[in-house]
């Protein structure tokens, strides 16, 4: 037997208990050698997690990070998407998102995401739906579908990072298809606070925890929950299905696709 296949694989998503009493949830991306790319099976485990937490009295606060200290996670794993042929599969797709970052919308204790690198997304679709983001000065944050596959963001996480950032500058990183500096993310409140470096990310965030697991916990349920109304009363009840399906439907989705694993620039057709 060969080296490699006597070591044990590691799971995709760790997931460990810290502090004085096991009060945080901590999760880890665990792809690093494809930036945390996520598949769908940690989408659904991260969905699940969420609802063992809210099940869970003992648990404080919940963090996310990525794996490897070069990326939060570079979003969906984009081979994926090369059996995507009929809308069914384009809007389930979103629909997994939805649940997935709902959920994590949705728990009922503060949520942080703790990002070094690349966030962008489905990365930066998870970040948006914490409370918190704290990062490091190597953050790169954003959406570059206009550049790299031409596919379209739920109407669920434009409102989500409208909440953040407003219409205006979530038009501009779409068209332009950029990602954001750590000073500029929190320039714009992108995030809430840029650490000095890579080794001060965790113990900061460890004490953010320890903060928030001190206060009331009802009037932070509350007060997540309020906002959480806000911005479903920004999202239509059909979830913009027809977008969805124009993008992933489309020659130049496929195209993105190919022209990703090819490591070329796409050739768009606007169809």
């Amino acid at each position: 037997m060969s080296e490699d296949a006597a070591r044990p694989v590691e799971p995709e998503l760790l997931e460990e208990r810290r502090g004085d009493s096991g009060q945080i949830v901590w999760l880890t991306l665990n792809r690093p050698q494809v930036h945390n790319a996520l598949t769908f099976a940690m989408y659904e485990r991260i969905g699940e997690l969420c609802l063992e937490v809210n099940a869970d009295a003992s648990v404080r606060a919940v963090v996310i990070t990525g794996a490897g200290g070069r990326a939060f996670a570079a979003g969906t794993d984009i081979s994926q998407f090369r059996a995507f042929d009929k809308e069914e599969d384009a809007l389930a797709y979103e629909e997994r998102m939805d649940r997935c970052l709902g959920a994590l919308e949705g728990v009922r204790v503060p949520t942080i995401a703790a990002i070094a690198g690349a966030c962008t997304g489905g990365g930066a679709g998870i970040a948006a739906a914490c409370d918190l983001r704290i990062c490091t000065p190597s953050l790169k944050f954003g959406f570059p579908i206009a550049r790299t596959l031409g596919n379209t963001l739920s109407m669920a996480n434009f409102a989500r990072v409208t909440m953040l950032i407003g219409a205006a500058r979530v038009k501009e990183l779409i068209f332009t298809a950029r990602l954001v500096g750590a000073d500029e993310a929190a320039a714009i409140g992108l995030v809430n606070e840029v650490v000095a470096s890579e080794e001060a990310l965790e113990p900061r965030v460890m004490e953010i925890c320890a903060t928030v697991s001190t206060n009331a916990p009802l009037t932070l349920e509350t007060a997540k929950e309020a906002l959480r109304r806000v911005r479903v009363q920004m999202t239509p009840p059909d979830g913009g299905s027809d977008l969805l399906i124009k993008a992933y439907m489309s020659e130049d989705f496929r195209e993105g696709i190919e022209a990703f694993f090819a490591k070329r620039r796409a050739r768009w057709k606007g169809r």
